[in-house]
C-alpha cells in the first residue's frame, strides 16, 4: 500500500513548482513517518542521532552560504528531529567570528569552516540540544574559534562538548541526569587515543549519571571506507586511532550509547554488552563544500530507545538525501538504511542485532 501512495506521490510532484513539490513531498513523509517513530514509555529514553551538520561557511567568502541564512535547511526533517527526549549531532566547523584561520600544506585538502553566530538559530530550531563540537574542523580558527563557538552554543542553552577545554558535561533534562564525552584525534579536540582519561572520565560520569552518551569523530573517510575496521585507520597520513576499540572501551568504562561519525559516509552499528554503537551516521546536513555524491550524500536519522539503565531497546532509522547544494530530505528509495543493514551483517555478524526491513527498525534478539 505505502508503494502506491508513493507512485502517487511523484505523479502530483511534476504537476507543482520544485518549491511546492518539496513541500508536498515533505508532508507526505511526515504522515507517513509521524505515527511510526518509537514513541515514549515509561521508563524509556528515546534519544535522535545524526551525524555532521556544517550549515555552509562565510570562509573564504559568503559564496558558500545557504540562501535565506540557512532558515530552510532543516525545514523538511524538522518533524523528525523533534521527536525525541534528546537530539544529537556533530557541529562541523566553528560557529561564530574570531580566531585565525588555519594554514594548509596542500589546498586541495583545505577546507576551512566557519558558520554565522546567528546561524545558531537554526539549530536551535531544528530541536537540537546536544553537540559535538570535536571533529576535524573544530581548530579550524584556532582557540579563540573554540572559546567563540563554546561561547554562542552556551548563549543559545544548548548543551556540548568535546574540545580540550570542554571535554564532557553534565546536565539534566526531564528528571534524567546525562553526562556527555566527545573525542576526536585532532587539534584542540579531547583525544580520542587518551584511553587512560577516557576511562577516568567516563567511570566519573557513570558514578553520577544515569545516562552516558559518547560522541567520536574519526575513521579514514570516503565511499573506500564504508567498512568499520577493528584495527586503527588512517587518513591523508594520519592515524585516527581504532573506532572499534575506542567504542567497547568506552561501554566497558560505563558508557551506554556511542554516536560516531567522520567517515562522511554511513556505517555499521553494533550491539555490544547490550549498549548500542552506531560507528558512523554519515553527513546529516552539509551545506557546500562536501562531496554528495553516492554513499556521500546520504544519511540514517536514528531514533534510539534505550531503558533508564541505558540498555538498548530497539532503533527506528529514518533515511534521508542531501539535494541541492546539501539539504536534508526523507528519502524514498531508503539508500542509508541499505548501506546499514548490510554493513552491519558484513561487519558485525555476531552482533545479536535485528533489521525489519519493511519498518526499518532495528531491535535485539533474545
Amino acid at each position: 500500500m505505502n508503494s502506491i501512495y508513493i507512485i502517487f506521490t511523484f505523479l502530483i510532484l511534476s504537476l507543482f513548482s520544485v518549491k511546492d513539490s518539496y513541500s508536498i513531498y515533505n508532508i507526505y513523509f511526515k504522515k507517513l513517518y509521524q505515527n511510526d517513530t518509537l514513541q515514549n514509555k515509561k521508563d524509556t529514553i528515546n534519544l535522535i542521532a545524526v551525524g555532521d551538520i556544517m550549515m555552509g561557511t562565510n570562509f573564504p567568502n559568503k559564496s558558500y552560504l545557504p540562501i535565506n541564512d540557512g532558515a530552510d535547511l532543516f525545514k523538511n526533517v524538522e518533524f523528525l528531529l523533534n521527536e525525541g527526549d534528546i537530539t544529537f549531532g556533530n557541529l562541523e566547523g566553528v560557529i561564530g567570528n574570531g580566531g585565525i584561520p588555519k594554514s594548509c600544506n596542500n589546498p586541495k585538502y583545505c577546507y576551512t569552516f566557519r558558520m554565522p553566530e546567528h546561524y545558531i538559530s537554526n539549530i536551535k530550531n531544528a530541536g537540537f540540544d546536544l553537540l559535538s563540537i570535536a571533529n576535524n574542523h573544530a581548530n579550524d580558527f584556532g582557540l579563540e574559534g573554540r572559546k567563540k563557538t563554546a561561547s554562542v552554543l552556551k548563549t543559545a542553552d544548548i548543551n556540548f562538548a568535546g574540545s580540550l577545554e570542554k571535554p564532557y558535561t553534565v546536565f539534566t533534562k526531564k528528571n534524567i541526569k546525562y553526562g556527555f564525552l566527545s573525542a576526536a584525534p585532532n587539534s584542540g579536540c579531547f583525544s580520542m587515543k587518551n584511553y587512560s582519561k577516557v576511562v577516568e572520565y567516563l567511570k566519573y560520569l557513570d558514578s553520577i549519571c544515569d545516562i552516558v552518551i559518547v560522541s567520536f569523530h574519526s575513521g579514514a573517510e570516503g565511499y573506500k571506507a564504508i567498512h568499520t575496521p577493528r584495527v586503527d585507520e588512517f587518513y591523508l597520513g594520519n592515524n585516527r586511532g581504532s573506532v572499534y576499540e575506542f567504542a567497547h572501551l568506552c561501554i566497558d568504562a560505563g558508557a551506554d550509547v556511542i554516536l560516531g561519525h567522520g567517515p562522511h559516509v554511513t556505517r555499521a552499528v553494533e550491539l555490544y554488552k547490550n549498549r548500542f554503537i552506531t560507528y558512523s551516521m554519515g553527513n546529516f546536513c552539509t551545506y557546500a563544500r562536501f562531496n554528495l555524491k553516492g554513499p556521500s550524500g546520504v544519511a540514517p536519522i536514528f531514533d534510539i530507545s534505550l531503558n533508564s539503565n541505558g540498555e538498548f531497546i530497539a532503533a527506528k532509522v529514518i533515511s534521508i538525501k542531501q539535494i541541492g547544494e546539501g539539504i536534508p530530505l526523507v528519502d524514498p528509495s531508503k539508500a542509508a538504511w541499505k548501506y546499514l543493514q548490510s554493513l552491519s551483517k558484513e561487519d558485525f555478524p555476531e552482533s545479536a542485532l535485528i533489521f525489519n526491513e519493511k519498518k526499518c527498525i532495528i531491535s535485539k534478539s533474545h
